[in-house]
């Protein structure tokens, strides 16, 4: 059996009022349809609420149950919607790899934080950043993509040129910029296999026919600049890297750039968009 809240919060009115016409013109209905609902009420609980007593009427046992029943349950939602009110809203959920926090979004993220918005922060590669905002356990990702998703609202953050990065005694460090064919059996250091920028970097240099090797793979872009301030060899990374003064960054003119993407849900909040807003 189920009780409609509608029903439930008109009994509670006739029960206060004991009286059709009374409790008809609080609930803003016409008395014939009050006591139809309160008939259909009976029904379908199987027992009187009420008996006429001369001109009163007077709530049987059943129905004084119902009616704190109901105005307990009225009570309850009462103070549930109040404290949702009153409850502080959750902390936003950002995710993004480690090189957009290292080089993208130190200042925007001090900006959230002085506007007294709560953040949490999350770190993942670019599937699984679009993962998290496609299930909601992330409300807005910063990540490269090559082809922004269809199913998202993805904004351009920034883009970058892909750099070669050499110690100042290489044989390109003085080349204002390099093409692929520049790197003809150099031996570089490269991220991991199932990295995408080692992925790209590989089907790049082979459609160009380049032949090459693995001086070092290292996770982390930190990790490749210092690898190749040491002389292991040289690397293409992002041109947001940061280096010193001892490695030369040299632009890559037949790689595409980088893109990062501000990704969210098309159905985002408004507290979402304001931190997208603060972001781009």
């Amino acid at each position: 059996m189920t009780l409609v809240a509608e029903d439930l919060e008109a009994f509670a009115v006739f029960a206060r009022h004991r009286n059709f016409t009374h409790a008809a013109n609080e609930l803003h209905v016409s008395q014939p349809a009050l006591h139809t609902r309160i008939r259909k009420l009976e029904s379908r609980l199987g027992a009187r609420l009420y008996l006429k007593h001369g001109r009163q009427l007077r709530l049987t046992d059943a129905g004084e149950r119902l009616a704190a029943f109901a105005n307990d349950t009225k009570d309850r939602a009462a103070d549930f919607l109040e404290s949702l009110d009153a409850a502080p809203p959750r902390p936003l959920v950002l995710m993004a790899g480690s090189g957009a926090y290292l080089y993208l979004l130190g200042e925007p993220i001090r900006r959230i934080l002085r506007k007294g918005h709560e953040l949490r922060l999350l770190t993942g590669d670019a599937s699984a950043t679009l993962a998290a905002v496609r299930d909601g356990s992330a409300d807005i990702g910063v990540t490269a993509l090559t082809v922004p998703p269809d199913d998202l609202d993805c904004e351009l953050l920034a883009q970058y040129p892909q750099t070669l990065i050499t110690r100042a005694d290489h044989r390109l460090a003085d080349r204002r910029s390099v093409k692929l064919k520049d790197l003809q059996d150099e031996a570089l250091v490269v991220p991991p296999k199932d990295r995408p920028h080692r992925q790209q970097l590989e089907r790049s240099l082979l459609d160009h026919g380049i032949r090459w090797s693995v001086a070092v793979e290292a996770e982390g872009w930190e990790l490749l600049v210092h690898f190749v301030r040491l002389g292991i060899g040289p690397a293409v990374v992002n041109g947001s890297v940061r280096t010193t003064g001892a490695v030369r960054k040299i632009p890559v003119k037949d790689l595409p750039p980088i893109r990062y993407y501000v990704v969210a849900r098309a159905d985002r909040s408004d507290r979402v968009a304001e931190l997208k807003g603060m972001l781009v």
